[in-house]
Order: C-alpha cells, then sequence, then structure tokens
C-alpha cells in the first residue's frame, strides 16, 4: 500500500482538525495560566473523530477504526454538557449520534470481506495491531475517564490524569504509525505531545501559584491569632477580683527582719 494516496488527505484534514483543537485549547489555556476546557475543543474534535473513522476504513486499518468509535460519544457528551448540543436541535442532535453506527453497520454487511480487509496478517501482523489498538485505547480511555470526571462534577472538566494517559497513547501511536509508515498518524501525533506536555507544565505551575498563594494567608492568619493572644492576656488579668490582686501584692512585699 502506498505510504501517500488519495485518501491521504482526508486525514490530514481529521488530524488537522485535532490539532486545531489543540492549539484553542492551548492558547486559550496560556491566556488564562491555567488548563481551561473551550466548547470548540470539542467541536473540533467530533469533526476529527468522523473524518479520522472515514481514514481509518479507506486506510483498512481496524485499529484507527474502532480508535474513533467511543471517544465520538464521549466528545458528544460534552457538548451537551456545555449546551452546545441543544443548539442543533433534535433531528441535528439525532443524525449526529446516528452517524458513526450507521457507518459501522454498512462496513459489518458482509462480515467475511470486513475480517478479509480488517483482519488480515500479512497485511498487519496481530502483534502490532494489537498495539496500535493499545494505543487506540488509551487515546480512548483518556475520554472516558474525562467522562467520568466531567459527569460526577455535572461539568466539562479536562483533568490532569488526561493530559498524562494522552502523553502515553500519543507516543505509542506514534511508533505505530512509524512501523506503518503512515504519514498521517506521524505528523498528526507531533502537535499533541507538545500540546500534552504543555498543559502538564500549565497545571503544575497551577498548583504552585495556588501553594504560593495560600502559605501567605495561613501565615496571617496565625500572627493574628498570637496577636489575639497577646491583647487577651492583659484584659484577663485586669479583669481578676481585686480580692485576688491585693492578695498577689501582699505576698509580693519583702518580709520584714525579725527581731
Amino acid at each position: 500500500m502506498a505510504i501517500i494516496s488519495w485518501y491521504t488527505l482526508i486525514g490530514l484534514i481529521a488530524q488537522l482538525a485535532f490539532a486545531a483543537r489543540m492549539l484553542v485549547q492551548w492558547i486559550m489555556s496560556e491566556r488564562a495560566r491555567a488548563v481551561v476546557n473551550p466548547a470548540l475543543f470539542w467541536w473540533l474534535s467530533l469533526l476529527g473523530s468522523l473524518t479520522m473513522s472515514f481514514y481509518g476504513y479507506l486506510r483498512e486499518d481496524l485499529a484507527i477504526l474502532l480508535g474513533q468509535l467511543v471517544s465520538f460519544y464521549v466528545y458528544v457528551y460534552n457538548l451537551k454538557l456545555k449546551g452546545q448540543l441543544q443548539k442543533l436541535g433534535l433531528l441535528g442532535a439525532l443524525a449526529i449520534i446516528a452517524a458513526p453506527l450507521i457507518m459501522l453497520l454498512l462496513e459489518l454487511r458482509d462480515g467475511a470481506a470486513f475480517a478479509a480487509i480488517f483482519l488480515n496478517d500479512e497485511a498487519i501482523p496481530y502483534g502490532w495491531l494489537a498495539f496500535g489498538m493499545a494505543g487506540q485505547f488509551l487515546f480512548t480511555f483518556r475520554f472516558i475517564y474525562q467522562l467520568v470526571v466531567s459527569h460526577r462534577q455535572q461539568q466539562s472538566l479536562l483533568p490532569p490524569t488526561f493530559w498524562y494517559i494522552s502523553l502515553l497513547a500519543s507516543l505509542m501511536v506514534q511508533v505505530y504509525g512509524i512501523y506503518r509508515l503512515d504519514i498521517v498518524l506521524i505528523l498528526g501525533q507531533v502537535g499533541g505531545l507538545i500540546t500534552y506536555v504543555r498543559n502538564i507544565m500549565l497545571h503544575r505551575q497551577s498548583l504552585k501559584t495556588k501553594a504560593a498563594t495560600a502559605a501567605p494567608a495561613v501565615t496571617l492568619t496565625t500572627n493574628t491569632d498570637s496577636t489575639r493572644t497577646s491583647a487577651t492576656a492583659p484584659q484577663a488579668l485586669a479583669e481578676e477580683p481585686a480580692e485576688t490582686q491585693l492578695s498577689q501584692m501582699e505576698s509580693d512585699k519583702p518580709e520584714g527582719r525579725q527581731l
């Protein structure tokens, strides 16, 4: 199979959408000095996932094809959480939800032909296919993890672990792409690696900033408590009964010389 063919353009369009989503998220995070999660990130993810699924079918690569299926619905759910999916109306939302399922059903009409194309050990050895699918699974799993965290918080989030999983998955897919001589996979992961590392750095910087901000507050509270304690001592002494103070003064007088 040729390294570059007419459908390479389709794969590059998909990777361009994926790269654009990371670029948008990166720029907005740099401005906020923290990891942010814009709606455009998920729209570009949706576009990239559909296009990449089609590329995987044309490339006859099961790792690419199935790798996008679960992620697609995670993107849809995040758009729902952000109130974006509702803007399409009922018919528009149903069309988006049904699109990958229709594509998969059309491909599975002839099971024997599907197995001959996508489970061909001569084209892709099963070991490398398993490795590529493991990398794609991690890409999918990061969004399942993100989905669980977002569902619990009832808002769309990109937790720190998401970026660590992304980094590992990207390295695996990069290796798989090099083996397959797949220019789409190779180029697609270069920008992702940079973005994942940068988001991890931003998260760590954010933690350091929060810790530095919290430290003076703790010190100020401690100093305030000490001041209050010092101010309370003379007041407590002043409030002692007069008899107690007089008794104490008498005991402090030096004893007279005994004759």
